[in-house]
């Protein structure tokens, strides 16, 4: 099949994102480098990484000695939310241990800051508590100053909602690349999805097969399709997201599903597209990554949400 295999999307700095990817996150110890090294051998040609994740010197270990040049592929990671007042280090830590001079997409991860804490309460930072005097744009003035210095090629946002993309927007020199967040047939983010059209935003979208509980594999209209197409479940979700217009970023570390994710996927017909869309009206919205913050992320929900 493969029909979608070298599928790319054009950022609005002209660089090409492949339209299926391979995210890495909760790809643990000793399972990240091997799941890496099985997507390069699959095809894959995205990589999503982030320090959160805790992998990126691991998978740096098969960016270091794979033998593709590195112009083929596209490597994205981000900043977390407690390195916010000090991001030229945190890039270089994440370059460092990817073992890459550049990264081509630099995502601020979430819009929340937090204070600046030592590396031992990394990641396990009250995400409660949050840095008064310093907000997101204050963030994003910062990380438009990356593009002089040749380490990044682009720059974006993760997690961001109509809500805050407006405020960034009004006050940015630099029109995000790319906004990552959760996108999936029971969160189809319509408002969102427009406004990022509207200005030239790209969508990645991270979740695309649901999350943990999720039974969109086992629905009869998704079944129906992927035994049709001669595919997974899971192909059918990928395919809808990719024709929606957004890249993808499946994770796995089953080598023979890695596979799958990227080879098997299909153009998807108008008819089978309104079949997934229907998704949403038939089980009811769900977000599936919804971790607290102490204060409103998700602005659009309301409108999506409905149980």
């Amino acid at each position: 099949m493969a029909e979608l295999q070298d599928k790319t999307f054009t950022l609005n700095t002209g660089a090409k994102i492949p339209a299926i990817g391979f995210g890495t996150w909760k790809a643990g110890p000793g399972e990240a480098a091997a799941a890496v090294e099985a997507t390069f051998k699959a095809g894959y040609r995205h990589f999503d990484c982030a320090p959160l994740y805790g992998n990126e010197a691991e998978i740096g270990q098969i960016f270091k000695t794979i033998d593709v040049p590195r112009e083929d592929y596209f490597v994205t990671t981000k900043l977390w939310s407690s390195d916010h007042r000090r991001i030229s280090s945190a890039l270089q830590k994440s370059l460092d241990d990817l073992n890459l001079d550049y990264v081509d997409l630099y995502l601020m991860h979430w819009p929340v800051t937090l204070p600046s804490t030592s590396p031992e309460s990394y990641g396990k930072e009250d995400r409660t508590a949050h840095d008064p005097e310093w907000d997101f744009t204050d963030t994003w003035r910062e990380m438009e100053k990356l593009l002089d210095i040749g380490k990044v090629r682009a720059i974006g946002v993760a997690n961001f909602s109509t809500v805050n993309l407006e405020k960034l927007l009004q006050s940015c020199k630099i029109v995000p690349a790319v906004n990552q967040t959760e996108i999936q047939p029971l969160l189809p983010q319509k408002k969102l999805n427009a406004l990022c059209t509207e200005r030239g935003v790209h969508q990645t979208a991270f979740g695309p097969l649901g999350g943990s509980g999720s039974t969109l594999h086992e629905d009869p209209s998704v079944n129906e399709i992927a035994e049709r197409r001669g595919c997974s479940s899971g192909n059918v979700l990928l395919s809808w997201g990719v024709k929606k217009g957004w890249s993808v970023i499946p994770k796995s570390v089953n080598p023979v599903r890695i596979a799958e994710n990227l080879q098997k996927c299909f153009d998807m017909s108008e008819e089978e597209i309104a079949q997934i869309d229907r998704l949403v009206e038939t089980l009811g919205g769900k977000r599936f990554n919804r971790p607290n913050w102490g204060t409103v992320i998700f602005h659009d929900d309301e409108a999506e949400i409905v149980n």
